[in-house]
């Protein structure tokens, strides 16, 4: 099994004016389809070739190449799909929408708890909505790490990921994570996240 780098669901200028058409067209052709190819480089010939991605991240702890480049994969096919030119800036609806206000009071107060995890994430990293036994939480993890990797201390089933790695948004927001962070709110695919809640609730 060799792994593809995934088309976007929409153009590298969809995502105007909140997120840039050059950085979204150097993260995705660049950035992300050099975590492909040097995952691919990484597991040819290993025990892991031909698994899934899932199980790879399970079992890369202890292998620095497959735990970067897998976690960088599967990260950027997440992020990507978490997105949408057509999101409604007010937020989730349903079960997940009641979710978030039974853990975190209101959407105002998980955007914020959120926003923080993403700002005090030291250096590269992601900050992650997650579902568990006890509800949804947020964490964050360094560099490509990721919860389906269970090392961290962020173990549960992620169904919401913002990259804060400076390429996601240097070119544009330059040192302003939190401006980033802010503009992302506004393409957040809320439909795709509560459909992945809804999974991670069964």
């Amino acid at each position: 099994m060799t792994f593809q780098l995934p088309d976007l669901d929409y153009a590298y200028d969809a995502l105007e004016p909140h997120l840039d058409a050059l950085t979204m067209e150097i993260h995705h052709s660049k950035h992300h389809a050099g975590y492909t190819a040097k995952l691919n480089a990484a597991i040819s010939g290993t025990a892991l070739e031909g698994s899934s991605i899932e199980d790879i991240l399970s079992a890369c702890a202890d292998s620095p190449g497959i735990r970067n480049n897998g976690g960088g994969y599967w990260n950027h096919c997440f992020f990507w799909e978490s997105m949408s030119p057509s999101s409604s800036s007010a937020g989730p609806s349903g079960s997940l929408s009641e979710a978030i206000k039974s853990a975190f009071g209101s959407f105002e107060e998980f955007k914020s708890e959120f926003k923080k995890a993403a700002l005090t994430r030291f250096g590269s990293g992601w900050a992650w909505l997650c579902m568990g036994d006890n509800g949804l939480s947020i964490c964050s993890t360094p560099n490509q790490d990721n919860p389906l990797m269970n090392i961290g201390g962020c173990g549960d089933t992620p169904i919401l990921g913002i990259d804060v790695w400076e390429h996601a948004y240097y070119k544009k927001f330059g040192p302003g994570r939190g401006d980033y962070i802010d503009a992302w709110w506004n393409v957040v695919n809320w439909g795709v996240i509560e459909d992945r809640f809804n999974s991670a609730s069964q």
